[in-house]
């Protein structure tokens, strides 16, 4: 799989707790949750890159 899924992944598993505290009000949580949820964004966005890359080239990208 391609790196950057794997920090997709990593940053999801990551601020699992800090969802937890942020939905128990903790807003410093909220902050963090926020960033996490932007670096995603962010990710995902490169994730399709590579897969629009895999797709043109006509198999699988190393």
């Amino acid at each position: 799989m391609s790196q950057n899924f794997e920090k997709l992944v990593q940053t999801m598993e990551a601020t699992r707790v800090d969802v937890e505290k942020a939905e128990a009000g903790n807003k410093a949580a909220c902050t963090r949750v926020r960033q996490a949820m932007q670096d995603v964004k962010n990710l995902a966005q490169e994730i399709r890159k590579e897969m629009l890359e895999v797709r043109d080239a006509g198999g699988t990208k190393k």
